[in-house]
């Protein structure tokens, strides 16, 4: 199996080899593969910045006490970035951020909620062979002023939709569309279903579209 960096699972085996001997330049080639991408990701939950590079040492910590008892059931990659979001999770509690968010059942199962108003498809009173297709289609972003597609502030609206997600929904969009991280990744290191994680990312990225549309048509 390879990863999307072009990882192998033989690769990985070789480097928990390096690792496990102590091989110390293994390790600043772990780290510099993935740090970046962990601080990232850990911003999500944490606070401030501070609170983000906290969190990731203590996942760097764990990772080399935790490599004996590493299996390989899982590629080392989604390993790691499970003891992160483990680990970040436990500090937004703590700081009350991450405790009263709809649970995942419910983020899955609210059918009501599918980021697209349904005022947009065709309903039952209309042609009945169009019933559940667009009716009013999402705007082109064709005519929006070229400022507005490269500016800091669509960035920052960008930034605001996600952050405005329910929680499942914001790490699974994060994971697969910040951190690049396949389906498969995403739904081992949060441990939720294939099911889960297409619903999940689909109801985020229609939410975050919405408020791209607001933003660049008016």
């Amino acid at each position: 199996m390879t990863d999307q960096r072009g990882t192998t699972r033989a690769d990985d085996t070789a480097l928990i080899e390096r690792l496990r001997a102590g091989d110390e330049l293994a390790f600043e080639e772990l780290v510099e593969q993935y740090h970046a991408s962990l601080i990232r990701l850990a911003g999500m939950y944490a606070s401030d910045s501070r609170v983000a590079e906290e969190v990731v040492q203590e996942t760097w910590i764990a990772v080399l006490r935790g490599l004996d008892k590493f299996e390989g059931r899982s590629s080392l990659k989604t390993w790691i970035f499970s003891i992160l979001v483990n680990r970040a999770k436990t500090y937004a509690r703590r700081e009350g951020r991450y405790s009263n968010q709809k649970s995942l059942e419910e983020e899955t199962a609210d059918a009501g909620d599918s980021g697209v108003s349904p005022d947009r498809f065709v309903g039952p009173g209309g042609d009945p062979d169009w019933v559940g297709h667009w009716d009013v289609f999402p705007a082109s972003w064709d005519e929006a002023p070229e400022a507005k597609l490269d500016s800091k502030e669509l960035r920052r609206v960008i930034q605001q939709a996600i952050d405005a997600l329910p929680e499942t929904q914001r790490e699974v969009i994060s994971l697969r569309d910040i951190n690049h991280f396949s389906a498969e990744e995403v739904c081992n290191i949060l441990n939720i279903t294939e099911t889960n994680q297409r619903v999940l990312l689909h109801r985020a990225r229609a939410r975050v579209r919405r408020a791209l549309e607001q933003y660049l048509v008016e």
